[in-house]
C-alpha cells in the first residue's frame, strides 16, 4: 500500500477508534469545563501536575496537556512525581514515560515510606500520615519552583467517597473541593476532573495503555474505609444508574438555609416578618 493511500481499518478497530476518540472528547470537555467553571487554570499560570503512576493522574496529564495546546490561554505544565522508597518502586518506568511525552518532569526522592511504617500502629491504614507527608513534601516543591497551582487527579467518585466518608465516620458534612488554598495561603490545589467518572478515567486509561505503578503501601490494604463506601456505590450505580452523579450535582446545590450549621446560617436571629393588622371588612 502507497503512503499517500488512507488506511484501512478492520470493522472492530474502527469502532474502538470510535469508541476511544468519542471518550477522549466527553473528559476533555469535562475538565474544560471544570476549569472554566471554578477559575481553576488561568493566563500566565505555571501548573504542577502531580503524577503518582496510577490512572487518574495519567489522564489528568494528558488532558492538561491536550487543553494546552487549544486553549485560548498560555499556561505552563510541570509534571512532578514523588518517589517514596517504596521496596519494590519501579524508578525507571515514569521518567521514560514523561520523557518520551515531552512534558518537562521532575522526579523527587524522600524516603517517606520508612516514616509512614515507623508511625503507623499495627493494623491501622497508612493513608493519613502518608498524604500529610506527601502534601507537604508536594507543596514545598511547588513553592520553588514556582508553580502557582497543584492539579491532582481526583474525579467526581473520589468526590462523592469522601463525602460518605466525612458524613459515616467524621460527623461532618465535607468532601473535596474543586479548588482550595491551601491553610498557609501559599499554595491553590485544584482538581480539574472533578465532573469526570472514574469509570471513564480507567477506560481512558486503559485504552491508552498507560504504565501504570500500583501503590502497595495503601492501595492494595484490605478493609479500608474507602473501599468499604466504593463498593456501596457500585452498588447504588447498580441499582439505580445516575444517583452518584445526583449526589455530585447536590454538592453544587446547597442550600444553607435547609441544613443546621450556625456558622452558615442565623438560626438565632431568623424571625418571622411583623404582622400586618387585618382590616375589618367595615372599614373599622
Amino acid at each position: 500500500m502507497s503512503s499517500n493511500e488512507p488506511a484501512i481499518f478492520e470493522p472492530e478497530e474502527r469502532k474502538a477508534r470510535y469508541d476511544f476518540n468519542k471518550l477522549q472528547k466527553k473528559l476533555r470537555r469535562l475538565t474544560g469545563r471544570a476549569i472554566v467553571d471554578y477559575g481553576q487554570i488561568e493566563d500566565g499560570d505555571r501548573v504542577m501536575v502531580c503524577l503518582s503512576g496510577g490512572k487518574d493522574s495519567y489522564t489528568l496529564l494528558d488532558m492538561l496537556m491536550s487543553l494546552q495546546r487549544s486553549a485560548p490561554i498560555r499556561f505552563e505544565l510541570l509534571a512532578v512525581n514523588l518517589d517514596q522508597k517504596q521496596p519494590g518502586f519501579p524508578e525507571d518506568v515514569l521518567p521514560g514515560y514523561l520523557a518520551e511525552l515531552g512534558v518537562p518532569y521532575e522526579i523527587l526522592e524522600e524516603d517517606t515510606y520508612s516514616i509512614v511504617r515507623e508511625k503507623t500502629p499495627e493494623g491501622k491504614t497508612t493513608c493519613p500520615i502518608c498524604s500529610r507527608l506527601r502534601r507537604g513534601i508536594l507543596y514545598s516543591h511547588a513553592d520553588k519552583r514556582g508553580a502557582n497551582k497543584i492539579a491532582l487527579g481526583h474525579h467526581l467518585d473520589d468526590v462523592v467517597e469522601t463525602l460518605f466518608l466525612n458524613l459515616f465516620y467524621g460527623g461532618k458534612m465535607k468532601a473535596m473541593p474543586p479548588k482550595l488554598k491551601s491553610d498557609d495561603g501559599r499554595n491553590v490545589v485544584i482538581r480539574p476532573l472533578y465532573y469526570a467518572r472514574e469509570r471513564d478515567v480507567a477506560a481512558y486509561s486503559e485504552a491508552r495503555r498507560h504504565p501504570i505503578i500500583p501503590c502497595n503501601l495503601c492501595g492494595s490494604q484490605e478493609n479500608l474505609q474507602r473501599q468499604n463506601i466504593k463498593a456501596m456505590l457500585t452498588e447504588w450505580d447498580r441499582q439505580q444508574p445516575g444517583r452518584v452523579e445526583n449526589i455530585a450535582r447536590a454538592l453544587r446545590n446547597v442550600a444553607p438555609s435547609h441544613l443546621g450549621d450556625l456558622g452558615l446560617f442565623d438560626f438565632p436571629g431568623l424571625k418571622a416578618d411583623t404582622l400586618i393588622p387585618l382590616v375589618a371588612r367595615d372599614g373599622s
